[in-house]
């Protein structure tokens, strides 16, 4: 595996770099900074990022059928213009709790927008536990709730005949499984198909390559892994020259590069120093595999 290689891509650090997704007709990778409260554009052309500021944390960003993004902002779901850098709020939810926000989001197959909330973090990883909700925005811009007791609600993905839905709330150290309906959206009988090792820490975001495995980005374990999510085993460990790793997703021209995103919150001035690239979009090439374009959300 000497052909893997590692470059730090967007060097501007994040304070918590989160949601990676290839705009392909943008040639661009989106991402967000959640506690920067900023949605960036990182092109491979120009090398740069622009970042449009938004008024609260903003934790997923996703393509929308009818051009530009959709966004989670706090506890809303929210329509972004890009060049008009105009922010809309389509719903909100978790109205009854007052120290919630949302966190990952992605669009599943059929164009709905999953997305999961928490409890605000005291310090990273720190939090009320058991706050957070899994939430779907529809195309008809209608919201369904599937369970809540959830304590940081984190990465998802769908299998390549959409009939399981992937999961994981981050401080149950597991990655989950469900049957999925493409038809409704609906989720039901859960299970682990993977538990974290000490060593590989907190799962966080996650993505699925054209081969049906599952990549999981490990926050302070500074890797990403790859897993089989039928055998339960993992297959591949890419380590990353910083320990909180946030995210993944493939892209470039075929989807064959992998864009990881980090965060730099919660590190001291030795810490930093140790790492001074922590926060920054890194792309890992060489990996064999390609990933699955994003959907856009059809609302």
């Amino acid at each position: 595996m000497s052909s893997v290689r590692i470059e730090c891509v967007a060097k501007e650090g994040c304070r918590i770099g989160e949601s990676p997704v290839w705009d392909e007709k943008e040639g661009a990778l989106l991402y967000v900074d959640i506690t920067g409260r900023k949605v960036c554009r990182w092109s491979p052309v120009t090398r740069q990022a622009q970042a449009i500021p938004v008024d609260a944390p903003v934790s997923s960003v996703a393509l929308r059928k009818s051009g530009d993004y959709v966004i989670t902002l706090g506890t809303r779901f929210a329509a972004l213009k890009w060049k008009e850098e105009l922010v809309t709020t389509i719903t909100q939810v978790d109205k009854d709790k007052a120290n919630t926000r949302f966190n990952d989001g992605k669009v599943d197959p059929a164009g709905r927008y999953f997305a999961g909330s928490m409890a605000e973090e005291i310090r990273p990883a720190v939090l009320e536990r058991r706050q957070g909700s899994l939430y779907t925005l529809f195309p008809d811009l209608s919201v369904v709730k599937h369970f809540d007791q959830v304590d940081i609600s984190n990465g998802l993905d769908w299998s390549l005949d959409h009939k399981i839905f992937f999961y994981i709330d981050s401080l149950s150290y597991s990655v989950d499984a469900f049957d999925y309906d493409v038809q409704t959206g609906k989720i039901g009988n859960r299970r682990s198909v993977y538990k974290l090792e000490k060593e590989e820490s907190i799962p966080d975001g996650m993505c699925i390559d054209t081969e049906g495995k599952l990549w999981v980005a490990c926050y302070d374990g500074g890797r990403v892994i790859r897993l089989d999510p039928e055998t339960g085993k993992r297959i591949q460990t890419v380590k990353l020259p910083v320990d909180k790793t946030t995210s993944c997703c493939f892209g470039g021209n075929d989807y064959s590069e992998m864009y990881v995103t980090s965060a730099s919150d919660g590190m001291d001035k030795e810490w930093l120093s140790r790492q001074p690239q922590a926060g920054g979009i890194f792309k890992i090439t060489g990996l064999g595999v390609k990933g699955v374009p994003p959907y856009p959300f059809a609302g």
